[in-house]
């Protein structure tokens, strides 16, 4: 993990049912930034959102709101605080509805990396769980060609799991409640079959669906049925009631709980938290004051140096760069030289910026503090020592900061 952190968490928000733009923004000032929101003044994390395109009038969308509300999408875009495709919404049934969103966002120099199907839109890429036609050569859907090519590297199909952090041991424990005992259960074994079939089956229809549940991993390397490669990724709702319960803004304070935020910590473990903060109790105040304190407590803990809150590509993107880099050490003119190497030949990963993409990297060091770091041979200028973790060991790293919350105000 990045020095201090001992876990790491994107919330990974679909903004189904989303009212409109004003509730869509406050909803990011309270989780993005320090100013005085609705609910108070925000928590300062790193959280990013999504979008999608067409849509019934009632929900908030691309072509649904205004000049002004498309302006702020893009600016968020920009700024990394929209991060995923939520599909092309339910109303986008041919391939001239996605190429006409992404005509019109690589016009505006907005890109994204990240799609999350949706529901059962037409567009989707998960043919088992979510029904999609998107990456079906002949589909009047077909449009994973443009997708791609725009810059989509990782995708969503819809595997969801209770266990509580992955990139660690399986491990059904923390579901299990005693004030409810029989639903929590059934959660523990549905979590427990999925992952045996995940290891039985590997590669083997019908239990493919489950082979991330398998070894319980974050990421996988995957192909469309068109043949375009993609890193595929599954998330986590960690409620005792399954991967459907609570997983809104107006339940949030039920997943976000210390207990489920401490045994991430304990496991030191990644989660992609699956949920949808649009669909709230009242548009004038989107969380409530239980839905307040959990995020609160998340900020505590980032604070503290334990859980780094990052968006859904940011922590997608450093977790397959880390898992990519191959390293050597050796003492050189009196100091320990760490040598990084990967290869980006693969037409998958795409150019690396340094700074950004491998933002977090740490390496535990002798107590000696001079060090310095190459990547493919380029010494890293901005090299941070840090102190004792709670390991007991130092560490140096390639420094991380949070994303910049644009100055975005949509008049009404």
């Amino acid at each position: 993990m990045p020095y201090p952190y001992r876990a790491m968490v994107a919330i990974c928000s679909d903004l189904d049912e989303t009212p409109d733009r004003d509730v869509y923004l406050e909803i990011m000032r309270f989780l993005n930034t320090n100013e005085s929101t609705s609910m108070g003044f925000g928590v300062g994390l790193e959280v990013g959102n999504t979008i999608y395109f067409d849509m019934p009038p009632d929900q908030f969308a691309y072509w649904n709101t205004d000049d002004a509300g498309r302006d702020m999408v893009r600016t968020l875009i920009r700024s990394g605080h929209i991060d995923c495709l939520h599909s092309y919404g339910d109303l986008a049934t041919t391939r001239n509805h996605a190429a006409r969103a992404l005509d019109d966002l690589e016009r505006h120099d907005a890109r994204i990396s990240v799609w999350i199907d949706h529901g059962r839109a037409p567009t989707n890429f998960g043919p088992d769980i979510m029904h999609g036609r998107g990456d079906l050569p002949g589909s009047d859907a077909y449009h994973s060609d443009l997708t791609s090519d725009f810059g989509v590297r990782y995708v969503w199909r819809g595997r969801v799991t209770s266990v509580i952090g992955q990139d660690a041991p399986f491990s059904p424990g923390g579901l299990w409640t005693g004030r409810h005992p029989v639903a929590s259960m059934k959660t523990v074994a549905k979590e427990t079959a999925k992952h045996v079939l995940g290891r039985r089956g590997q590669g083997r229809r019908p239990y493919d669906k489950y082979a991330m549940h398998g070894p319980n991993r974050l990421l996988r390397r995957s192909s469309l049925r068109d043949g375009r490669e993609i890193y595929e990724f599954q998330r986590c709702n960690p409620h005792w009631g399954g991967v459907s319960s609570c997983e809104t803004g107006r339940a949030i304070s039920q997943v976000l709980t210390g207990s489920i935020l401490d045994r991430l910590v304990h496991r030191e473990a990644v989660c992609v938290l699956y949920t949808h903060l649009g669909k709230i109790g009242r548009e004038e105040k989107p969380f409530d004051e239980s839905g307040v304190e959990a995020f609160r407590r998340l900020a505590r803990m980032y604070d503290e140096g334990l859980i780094l809150v990052l968006t859904t590509h940011r922590l997608l993107r450093y977790i397959t760069l880390r898992d990519r880099v191959t390293w050597h050490a050796a003492s050189e003119d009196d100091m320990t030289a760490i040598h990084v190497t990967f290869d980006t030949g693969d037409g998958l990963t795409g150019d690396v910026d340094t700074a950004r993409d491998l933002a977090g990297l740490t390496f535990h060091v002798p107590d000696e503090p001079h060090c310095r770091l190459t990547v493919n041979g380029e010494e890293v200028q901005e090299l941070q020592a840090n102190p004792r973790d709670h390991t007991g060991r130092r560490s140096v790293m390639i420094p991380i900061d949070r994303l910049a919350f644009p100055d975005v105000r949509v008049e009404s």
